[in-house]
């Protein structure tokens, strides 16, 4: 066993510090790969199942071994856990002089320039937004660091939150008036000067990207990065490597116009005229885009003379915004970067009217809500660019997740970030499996890609919940599965029945931790990051194989280059993509030691189709089942178990 391995071993300092700790010899197995990777800076894919405690398996050889270490990860809640929970606790047991860091987007920053015009916007005349402004207010006057996370009495979701924060469109950068006390300023200040830091993915891909032009960069030049949550890294590289126009932006820019004439040239009231006109032009082009919610490739409309007459009329707003702000643009920092705002949005809406036949292979396409839309380009791979970017910063480089492999392979996680010299490591789940979970596979379900499947799973679920007494997850691959679901169910279970989208996650989970027998149904966002741990959560149903649709625009781009340079994009792209998202599914279920619980998969192609296999090799190795009459046993003997105590 090497150093790293014997910190975490019972007589290590880990396990005499860290109250509960108890050691794993798959954690300290891939703490020993960790460290081998840091010491010979080398590139290493680890997977750890379900309880490995990955995260002890990092930070214990980042710490120990010191150098300059960037941590990143999925979520901003992760960052919070990870910074503010598991960081201290392991660098207080190793005794490690070290200084730390959290660094998040601008996003998550007040911003006192932002918070001084949001007394002009029409939005705080509302009492409820004006109240929440003084709370921020007054936050911000006490408040070290600015993190918008920290400010609970305003809810997440107010509309408030786009006034007080800044992002890298209206940022003003060092010419902001009160770039000294920005905390913005203050957090990447702290960065650069510590040995570890804690970023997310998005941040981190911005900071390779300014390190490649040339321009300067946010974090310090590090000795390792260790990437957290790797499975989404793909998907955000894909977008960040993207272009993304939205009516948001449209708007906020408008707004900012508006504002900034305001506060630096009040003689220029025609600057709201031209700022009106830009919004008038946004929602003329959400118009032609139809009135149904639409996610679409830009070549369905392209040739829509409508869509096309809004296209250049919003092109011509925005030039004739860009052009009236130009001799204003002296007057004031605000103004200049509403100008460069305007200049970079004409550029990149020229790119739908006349498409660069150069440009790197990428898909153009659109998505439209209620009210707003969106234009995007999203490049079809991102391995070439992202191991571009890792040979140009040479590092240690570690990968990890509780999802990466298909069947035991790594090959497709390679394969879409160019990791082919990459070495690997996978140590499966401590949890007994054999003896806690049990997988269940009704028969007799019609196919899913019918209009009767969602009924049928229902009807299949009814008496799973009444043996395990509702603590249900029902994940669906669709809205309209959701909703199906919601409206069957709502009224005629004798469980508290919780629905995705009638309050925010983290109010539903939390409300589904504390009635104990509930049953939650949700899509794409409770598939992972969510942890309820113990018997409130011991049923997982899911309805089936969460194979990405083809119809979306980047799905049938990208299965489209892989059969036209060979490939077979169902083997090499649909399966290892759904294998990944069911198991990130799948490990709701098992979150601790003692917990227990019923897998219900409902999709009969995991056994009428060969490639079933592989779904069911990338699950965790547990008992198999298609009779009702296991389940109840298995709830059963649960129940007689919690009476015997």
């Amino acid at each position: 066993m090497t150093d790293a391995g014997r910190l975490l071993d019972q007589d290590g300092p880990i396990a005499a510090t860290i109250e509960g700790f108890a050691p794993r010899a798959e954690q300290q197995a891939l703490a020993e790969a960790v460290d081998a990777a840091l010491r010979d800076q080398t590139t290493l894919i680890g997977e750890a199942g379900t309880g490995v405690g990955k995260t002890f398996a990092y930070l214990v050889p980042a710490l120990a071994r010191g150098g300059r270490t960037i941590i990143s990860t999925g979520t901003r809640h992760l960052q919070d856990q990870l910074y503010h929970s598991d960081l201290p606790r392991v660098r207080r047991a190793l005794g490690a002089r070290v200084r730390v860091a959290l660094l998040k987007g601008r996003g998550n920053y007040l911003c006192l320039h932002r918070m001084g015009l949001a007394d002009g916007a029409g939005i705080t005349r509302r009492r409820d937004i004006a109240a929440q402004l003084e709370r921020v207010r007054a936050a911000a006057q006490t408040s070290t660091t600015g993190d918008v996370a920290e400010i609970t009495a305003v809810p997440e979701d107010s509309p408030l939150w786009p006034w007080v924060t800044s992002t890298a469109d209206n940022c003003l950068g060092q010419e902001c008036p009160l770039f000294r006390d920005c905390f913005v300023v203050r957090a990447r200040k702290q960065a650069q000067e510590a040995e570890v830091v804690v970023v997310n993915h998005h941040l981190l891909f911005a900071d390779l990207a300014l390190k490649e032009s040339g321009f300067g960069e946010v974090l310090p030049s590090a000795d390792a990065f260790i990437i957290d949550e790797a499975h989404q890294l793909p998907e955000t590289a894909s977008a960040f490597f993207g272009q993304r126009i939205s009516s948001r932006q449209i708007q906020e820019l408008a707004r900012d116009v508006t504002a900034e004439q305001l506060r630096e040239a009040p003689d220029a009231a025609w600057l709201r005229a031209a700022a009106e006109a830009i919004e008038v032009a946004a929602r003329e082009l959400r118009l032609a885009l139809g009135q149904e919610a639409r996610r679409e490739a830009w070549s369905a409309v392209a040739d829509d003379p409508d869509v096309d007459h809004a296209v250049a009329g919003l092109h011509d707003a925005l030039e004739a915004l860009e052009g009236e702000l130009a001799p204003q643009a002296e007057r004031g920092r605000g103004l200049e970067s509403c100008q460069r705002r305007a200049s970079e949005l004409v550029r990149a809406l020229g790119a739908y009217r006349e498409p660069d036949p150069d440009a790197v292979a990428h898909v153009q396409w659109f998505e439209t809500y209620r009210s707003g839309f969106a234009l995007a380009q999203t490049p079809l791979e991102v391995a070439s660019t992202f191991s571009r970017l890792m040979q140009r910063w040479p590092a240690a480089w570690v990968f990890t997740s509780a999802t990466l492999s298909v069947g035991g392979r790594f090959d497709h996680f390679r394969a879409r970030l160019g990791l082919a010299d990459a070495g690997e490591i996978r140590v499966d789940s401590p949890f007994d499996y054999a003896r806690n979970a049990l997988l269940y596979l009704p028969q007799g379900l019609p196919d899913p890609r019918g209009g009767a499947h969602t009924e049928a799973v229902i009807e299949r679920a009814r008496p799973v919940l009444a043996a395990s007494g509702g603590r249900a997850f029902l994940l669906f691959t669709s809205y309209r599965a959701l909703h199906t679901a919601a409206d069957a169910l709502r009224d005629t279970l004798p469980y508290p029945v919780l629905v995705q989208g009638e309050a925010p996650k983290h109010e539903l989970i939390e409300r589904f931790r504390q009635a104990g027998n509930a049953v939650l149904l949700g899509t794409a966002s409770f598939w992972e990051g969510v942890d309820v741990a113990g018997s409130a959560l011991s049923c997982v149903i899911i309805d089936k194989l969460p194979f990405a649709s083809p119809t979306d625009p980047v799905v049938r781009a990208r299965l489209e280059a892989l059969e036209e340079n060979g490939g077979n994009a169902f083997r090499d792209y649909q399966i290892p993509q759904a294998a990944i998202t069911l198991k990130q599914g799948a490990g709701r279920l098992i979150r601790g030691v003692a917990d227990r619980g019923v897998l219900m998969l409902c999709d009969p192609r995991l056994r009428t189709r060969g490639y079933g296999r592989i779904f069911l090799d990338s699950l965790p190795p547990m008992p198999r089942t298609d009779a009702l009459a296991d389940v109840e046993s298995f709830f059963a003997e649960e129940a007689d178990a919690l009476e015997a105590r």
